[in-house]
Parts: C-alpha cells; structure tokens; sequence
C-alpha cells in the first residue's frame, strides 16, 4: 500500500529554473506536466492557497483545462483558528530588526560612493547594485510575502508536505515542523 501524501505548492515549482526543469520548459509546461502526471495518483492531493493560485497564473499565458485544474485544491489558510508559537515571531522581529539596520548600513555605503564618484560614472550602476545588495540583504532566507505564509499556514493546518525550493519559506516552515520537499523529491513522488 502506497503512502498517502498531502502536498502544499509553492509557485516556484514551476517558476524556477533551478525546479522547474524537472516538469517541463516553461512555467505553463512544467505545470501541464505536473497535472499530468498527477491524473493516476490517488495517494497524492495537492493545495495551493488561492494566493499561491493566484501568483502562479500570472506565469501562465493560458491556464490548463478545468477538469486538470481541479487537481489542485485550492484551500485559503484559516487565518482566525490558525496559531503561531510566539518564539517564531520573536525570532521574525528580531531578524528583520537585523536586517533592517543591514539595509541601512548598504544604503548610507552606497551613498558615501555616490558622494566619491565622478560626474562620469554611471548613477544607474550605482542604482542597479544598490538594488541588489539590498533586496539580498533584506528579502533572502525570509518570509518576505503573504503568500509565503499562507503556504506555512496551509501545510501546518493539513499537517502537510511543503514543496518549495525558497530558502527563506524552508527555513521558517522547518521551524513549525513542517517537512519540505525539493522538486527532486516531488518529482518522484507523482513519478
């Protein structure tokens, strides 16, 4: 007897270079290929909050039929009922704090190079990197969208497996307890 699994989705299943190539091409491909796949396997339920739903579509010029829709169970968090241990938000707060005063230390040495930099060089270099090094700073290894909690919420509530390959939403999730899976790993179970 197979194991029976329940799968909470993330959009970078599909959305992902690094993941999504086990599925298909593109993001509408891989997501096609996922369903397929998914047809014949009873032991295997999927959700995606409508958030995550959401999000996907906008990758997807032309949505799958609807009777392979239907596939994957769109299911909201119970936002009200759900409870969150109180060490997770001290340790949420106490990272962002962090990460805010990182931010702030990227944005006041990009303004001493501005300052310093001649009148030829390039203000939109400057910008781009600044941009960079800061979003790192600020969004990597965190839960940095709302969708990315309701994929918490979602798989806490169901007590499900989360895929994902988001480093910031395996890390918060693993601290509820909650078992991720890599695309490798999904791949093989609707296989």
């Amino acid at each position: 007897m197979k194991k029976n699994f329940h799968i909470v989705l993330d959009t970078s299943i599909f959305v992902n270079p690094d993941s999504r190539f086990l599925f298909g091409k593109t993001p509408k491909e891989a997501l096609n290929n996922f369903l397929d796949s998914l047809v014949d396997k009873k032991h295997v339920s999927c959700y995606m909050p409508p958030s995550i739903y959401e999000e996907l579509m906008k990758f997807i010029e032309k949505k799958p039929p609807a009777k392979k829709m239907l596939l994957l169970n769109k299911k909201p968090p119970s936002s009200y009922q759900a409870s969150v241990p109180a060490i997770m938000v001290y340790e949420f707060i106490e990272e962002m704090r962090i990460r805010v005063n990182k931010g702030l230390r990227i944005a006041e040495k990009y303004s001493k190079k501005a300052a310093k930099a001649n009148e030829d060089s390039s203000d939109e270099a400057l910008v781009k990197s600044l941009r960079q090094e800061y979003r790192s700073a600020l969004r990597e290894g965190i839960l940095d969208s709302r969708q990315d909690f309701d994929l918490i919420l979602v798989a806490k509530e169901l007590n499900a497996y989360l895929a994902t390959t988001d480093g910031g939403l395996i890390k918060w999730a693993q601290k509820l307890g909650i078992t991720c899976l890599s695309s490798e790993e999904l791949k093989e179970i609707v296989s």
